[in-house]
């Protein structure tokens, strides 16, 4: 997806984030992260939204800790939160498309992979405050479904940190029912590998649309919101390994 695209759904899903939780209350459970309550969802994100902003305002060309989490509670919280949504919106909006800073996963530039990361970030976050609320998450577009999970399949889980492996080799097919889109991941004692094509046979697939593939892998749906042939087994060694924290 375009850089400016992907903004806007930074702008727009953190809007959805902050309306959601006030909804819902700071005291409310956040079910899609056992042991959240919305405050602490507020405060994560939020962390995480000033973390990202220093990057691309600062220009660290190296690791930079976040500034930890506020003692904010309520109305204070929530404020403090959409503050530091629209300040990131505003620093990738006026970034120079030469910026250089760091960088954690692949990208054709840093101010590319700064406002990638954080729209969805905010997008999975977004769902959960609206689990917080009870019934079904808002939507996600396609072709934004699409590109998430491909950050995640070879971003994320193309580093050697990534705990996905398998002491005997198999290959995990993924396949939207709305796109074009199909991805083989080859899981071993190796680094998860991931190619986008259907050659080759495949241990376990998942089907579904490409946001409910995408929801389903970040584990914010459970595994029969989509449809799973092949060793049922190899799907749930995703839900326990693929994590990301």
């Amino acid at each position: 997806m375009e850089t400016a695209e992907l903004i806007k759904s930074l702008l727009r899903e953190g809007q959805l984030l902050a309306t959601a939780a006030e909804k819902a209350g700071p005291d409310a459970s956040v079910r899609t992260c056992p042991g959240w309550q919305v405050r602490d969802l507020l405060r994560h994100v939020g962390m995480v939204h000033r973390w990202a902003t220093a990057f691309v305002t600062e220009g660290y060309t190296t690791f930079h800790p976040d500034d930890g989490e506020p003692d904010l509670d309520g109305d204070e919280l929530l404020g403090w939160f959409r503050d530091g949504h629209g300040l990131l919106v505003a620093a990738l909006s006026e970034a120079s498309a030469d910026l250089e800073c760091w960088t954690f996963l692949p990208a054709s530039s840093p101010l590319a992979f700064w406002a990638r990361r954080q729209a969805h970030e905010t997008t999975v976050h977004r769902v959960d405050a609206e689990s917080a609320l009870g019934g079904k998450p808002g939507p996600v577009a396609a072709d934004f479904a699409v590109d998430g999970i491909e950050e995640l399949l070879t971003g994320f889980h193309g580093r050697s940190r990534s705990k996905v492996r398998s002491e005997a080799p198999l290959a995990l097919r993924l396949r939207p029912i709305d796109t074009d889109n199909v991805w083989t991941v080859w899981v071993s004692t190796d680094v998860p590998r991931t190619e986008p094509s259907e050659e080759g046979p495949a241990d376990c697939e998942l089907s579904g649309t490409a946001e409910q593939l995408y929801l389903t892998l970040w584990n914010r749906l459970p595994l029969t919101d989509v449809s799973v042939t092949g060793d049922a087994k190899i799907a749930k060694l995703w839900r326990e390994l693929s994590p990301v924290t």
